[in-house]
């Protein structure tokens, strides 16, 4: 009987003594979390305890599920993916531009019969894929959109894309509709306007997103300085 009672408080004390622990490690490793916001409203600003964003109000998630959070919601409110007019590229298929995710995009709005800006543009595209290096290539995507879908069919843009030399993996031609090309223009900030049957008057800008179509640089004008435009693309595609 009595060892009975000793077997029975030692037990006792080893199941409090347990108790204590595991309350400790929790205290402990609640002490030590980190906390986020699932959206990172405020950039990677983390707090020490748990509570709602300032920002957006939701709750602050630890940085591990915060992360986890982030790689399903790749999409941000900036990006072009949210867009979902459809497009038909130079080989026929029909895509949106959500299509494009992953790789890093050098989109530029052209049309194939101007005579004036456009053959600099393009130029200038062939310009930067030539400072880029071949092992970068298999990162990037160099996209024309054209601003007379009317003319521009997919035929026409194949033409086009085999006469410029541009009928490589990493090029990408697209037609849409009026409403999809005004709408994608103003995304860009790039003005155009119909000044004749075969003409338009258009801004001259080359824009770069990163995989998450988020824009991230862009070169306005004809004929200048890429440095900063490749730069940027060999930093995303590094």
């Amino acid at each position: 009987m009595k060892h009975l009672k000793i077997i029975f408080s030692v037990l006792v004390m080893t199941i409090a003594f347990t108790a204590c622990n595991s309350k400790t490690s929790k205290n402990t490793s609640e002490a030590l979390a980190v906390y986020q916001c699932p959206m990172q409203c405020e950039g990677a600003k983390t707090y020490s305890e748990a509570g709602s964003c300032p920002v957006c109000n939701m709750d602050l998630k630890p940085v591990e599920k915060a992360s986890k959070v982030l790689e399903t919601n790749e999409i941000s409110e900036a990006s072009i993916f949210n867009l979902t007019s459809k497009w038909n590229t130079e080989e026929g298929e029909v895509i949106q531009l959500k299509d494009l995710k992953g790789k890093t995009l050098v989109m530029v709005m052209i049309y194939t019969s101007c005579k004036a800006a456009c053959p600099r543009l393009v130029a200038d595209m062939r310009n930067i894929e030539a400072e880029i290096p071949k092992e970068n290539l298999k990162d990037l995507n160099f996209v024309l959109i054209s601003i007379d879908p009317e003319t521009d069919t997919p035929e026409r843009l194949k033409a086009f894309a085999i006469e410029n030399l541009m009928d490589d993996e990493q090029w990408t031609f697209l037609q849409g509709t009026e409403s999809g090309v005004r709408e994608f223009a103003n995304v860009l900030a790039m003005k155009y306007k119909q000044i004749s049957p075969i003409d338009f008057s258009h801004s001259n800008i080359i824009s770069v997103f990163n995989t998450k179509g988020e824009l991230i640089h862009q070169q306005e004008g004809l004929g200048v300085n890429n440095k900063d435009t490749v730069d940027t693309i060999l930093e995303l595609t590094q």
